[in-house]
């Protein structure tokens, strides 16, 4: 997406995966420091580093701090300086489902690092109650008392709970990402008059998209999420707003690619040292 965008505005634009696996804090430092070092504009952070990185980092934009977790990191004079666009992109992804709903009161299922941007971005879209539910109930209390002031905030024991009368349920969790094929919340706490969202993009219709579109609940798959927050990310990367047309059609074509591959006869077939094809 970056590197399309890059390309219609006339910016020379590279985009390196860095994968990092199971890292610690001194691996994390140590990466922070390369990245310093080598010339990166900046940095996206991805699952399950967005609260880990926060210590590591020389700034953060006030709202970044007050959610306390980041997504991008940007390089400013050497200094690495965090921000949350998962936050401002959920915000623009979800705002007509929420306007059309009356911002009614919103399940959200999982309270960790994208879990509190979209809780924030939630809160400044004037819903009526948040309700949080995550299988860890120190991170449901970390979050209602990071959001105090900002929206009424109910703490939930169950998914079940936090969906009694809600207009709105957002999965903020791993939960249905390939290759896990489960969902977060029973299909039969579903009703047709919620929207239904979910974080996870990979695959773009998880179980629980495909449950709540059986009811005939409106449905906003991660493609949104993912799309706004990458244009945020890249005005903050080059100062330049990208036209997330473009975005849109990059995103789309890489998710066809892996349909085709998926699809493909020899997909999951393995060569001798074990390496799929």
């Amino acid at each position: 997406m970056h590197e399309a965008a890059g390309d219609a505005i006339g910016v020379r634009c590279h985009y390196q995966l860095i994968e990092v696996f199971g890292a610690a804090h001194v691996e994390l430092g140590r990466l922070f420091d390369g990245v310093r070092r080598l010339g990166f504009a900046g940095v996206n952070v991805t699952y399950p580093y967005k609260e880990a990185a926060v210590p590591l980092l020389d700034e953060l934009a006030p709202a970044a701090k007050a959610i306390g977790a980041i997504n991008t990191v940007v390089v400013c004079d050497g200094r690495l300086v965090g921000h949350n666009t998962d936050s401002t992109g959920f915000r623009s992804a979800v705002r007509p489902l929420v306007e059309q709903s009356g911002r009614g009161p919103v399940a959200l299922i999982g309270a960790g690092g994208v879990g509190k941007a979209i809780a924030f971005a939630l809160a400044e879209l004037a819903i009526a109650d948040l309700r949080v539910f995550d299988a860890d109930p120190t991170k449901t209390a970390d979050l209602v008392a990071r959001l105090a002031g900002r929206v009424r905030t109910t703490p939930c024991a169950t998914a079940a709970e936090a969906l009694i009368d809600a207009v709105g349920v957002v999965n903020a969790t791993p939960v249905g990402m390939t290759p896990d094929r489960s969902a977060p919340i029973a299909a039969g706490l579903l009703r047709a008059d919620q929207f239904v969202a979910d974080a996870v993009y990979s695959p773009l219709w998880t179980p629980l998209l495909l449950a709540a579109r059986a009811v005939g609940a409106k449905t906003m798959t991660g493609r949104d999420l993912a799309v706004h927050q990458a244009a945020d990310a890249f005005e903050l990367f080059t100062g330049v707003r990208p036209p997330e047309d473009v975005l849109g059609r990059a995103f789309d074509a890489v998710m066809a690619a892996r349909n085709r591959d998926a699809a493909s006869p020899l997909a999951g077939r393995s060569d001798e040292g074990g390496r799929t094809k």
